[in-house]
């Protein structure tokens, strides 16, 4: 039985893969200016300027597009912490401090401009916003207390980077505003380039030490929540979005987990230990429930659509009555 490597001979071993990962990314990655995704003619000043302050009547968004455009944004700002849980569990020598670096500079922009976009365009309520960016950074993002380590982070990234990018798409078509739409899918790109580098270390890093990889990717999935878990309505936002198809159950499953677990080949490698093929086979009687945790939400989801539908036309007078 081979010892387990120690997090530095994890993150030396891997700084090749990191320096070679960070200059790929370097090379694709295209800089872009936020104030060129913001419709600045639509601005105004709010009453401390001698203008109008927010009312609902001033956005042009509908209610699921709130609530996900606020969930994403409050995501976005908690970015402090997030620098500092990267920085403590990954290092800021060499290549791995440059990436955390750039990494941290690229996200900084995401929360830039979905801010100057709901305020100039008066989406949201820029109060209600502030004060939900005020809690929400204050209690901060804090992996729970045995989540330590670059593995465990490297694999939790891996999968957060996509369902982040997955949620800012969707979020960015029922904002039903072609500008929404196009600032969204800038923010999605970046977040899918991260994700492939995180994707990237971890591979390598389960190639190096399979049988201490495996269970970090099984504690991730089984134990998964998003980044801005515990945020104002977190739980009220959250619901409308699953139910309106901007990041719900199935998504996460088929278009987060499975794509990585196939890109890693992890149902089919040959080179676990006992500790490994344990982990694995937790993982795989996980997606087993997760996807019967699926289609039992999907009916539910269906049913409820189907009720609300029936209501809306019941409530809406027919063309031959009017």
């Amino acid at each position: 039985m081979t010892e387990d490597l120690t997090q530095l001979e994890i993150l030396t071993a891997l700084e090749p893969v990191a320096e070679q990962n960070l200059n790929r990314h370097l090379s694709i990655a295209k800089d872009w200016n936020p104030h060129d995704y913001v419709p600045w003619e639509e601005g105004r000043n709010f009453a401390a300027m001698g203008g109008i302050d927010w009312e609902p009547s001033q956005s042009g968004l509908s209610d699921v597009a709130k609530a996900a455009m606020i969930t994403n944004l409050l995501t976005e700002d908690n970015l402090p912490s997030y620098h500092r849980e990267i920085a403590q569990n990954f290092s800021l020598d060499g290549a791995w401090g440059t990436w955390v670096g750039r990494w941290t500079a690229e996200e900084n922009r995401h929360g830039i401009v979905i801010r100057d976009y709901l305020v100039v365009t008066r989406g949201v309520d820029p109060v209600a916003l502030e004060q939900a960016r005020m809690v929400h950074m204050t209690q901060g993002a804090h992996a729970p207390a045995n989540w330590g380590g670059f593995l465990v982070n490297v694999a939790y990234v891996t999968f957060q980077e996509l369902a982040t990018r997955v949620s800012h798409r969707n979020t960015g078509r029922v904002c039903e505003d072609p500008i929404a739409d196009k600032l969204l899918a800038r923010v999605a790109t970046d977040e899918n380039l991260h994700m492939i580098f995180y994707r990237n270390l971890c591979a390598a890093a389960l190639d190096l030490a399979p049988d201490q990889v495996m269970p970090a990717i099984t504690k991730v999935l089984v134990n998964f929540q998003m980044p801005g878990a515990g945020m104002p309505n977190w739980r009220r936002n959250g619901v409308l979005m699953a139910k309106h198809g901007i990041y719900d159950l199935r998504q996460h499953l088929d278009e987060v987990i499975r794509p990585v677990l196939k890109n890693w080949n992890v149902f089919d490698r040959n080179d676990f230990g006992a500790r490994g093929e344990a982990a694995r086979d937790e993982l795989a009687l996980f997606l087993d429930k997760l996807e019967k945790d699926v289609l039992r939400f999907e009916e539910q989801r269906d049913r409820l659509l189907a009720r609300e539908l029936e209501v809306a036309e019941r409530a809406t007078p027919s063309a031959a009555a009017r």
